[in-house]
């Protein structure tokens, strides 16, 4: 027992006479009054937005009808309550995971789109998505707004796409 006390106190004088007084490079000097000097930290310069996503923000097209079925669609009626209604259920089960009606979310807020876009742009784009991103300027440009999330396929009909912009019309 004398023995293994013996060298574990050999041991560890080994261990802490071994890691001697040689300063490295990266240790700090705390005898010295002067404090170690700080590493001047450039900051970066902020990243300016790409021209294309301020164009799409401001990019007010009502000529253009999209890239789809639908040519010609008039919403300048009464807001039909029944059809927007059933729009409303429509936008919470297909649009709501990316779309909100109070703030811009994974894609845009669909809240007074008629204002920036025609109603046959808005249906051809539930409608046909992938074509729309594909062909048509203003659905690339949101693309590259939307930081690169695509719109997803719901496989919507003409009849819900024409409610879901019935509903559209509701939003102020």
């Amino acid at each position: 027992m004398k023995h293994t006390h013996k060298l574990l106190i050999l041991m560890f004088s080994f261990v802490l006479f071994s890691c001697g007084n040689d300063k490295k490079n990266n240790e700090v000097d705390y005898s010295s009054k002067k404090a170690p000097a700080k590493k001047e930290v450039q900051k970066e310069k902020p990243k300016e937005a790409p021209a294309v996503k301020k164009e799409a923000m401001a990019n007010v097209d009502l000529s253009n009808k999209g890239i789809g079925p639908v040519k010609s669609l008039d919403i300048s009626g009464a807001i039909d309550q029944k059809l927007a209604d059933e729009g409303k259920e429509l936008f919470k089960n297909k649009c709501s995971a990316c779309h909100r009606t109070n703030r811009k979310f994974i894609g845009p807020n669909p809240t007074g789109v008629f204002d920036r876009r025609s109603p046959e742009w808005v249906m051809n784009m539930i409608i046909n998505p992938e074509e729309m991103l594909k062909k048509d300027p203003i659905a690339k440009a949101l693309l590259i707004e939307y930081n690169g999330s695509p719109m997803a396929n719901q496989n919507v009909s003409e009849k819900e796409a024409r409610a879901i912009v019935e509903y559209f019309r509701t939003l102020k």
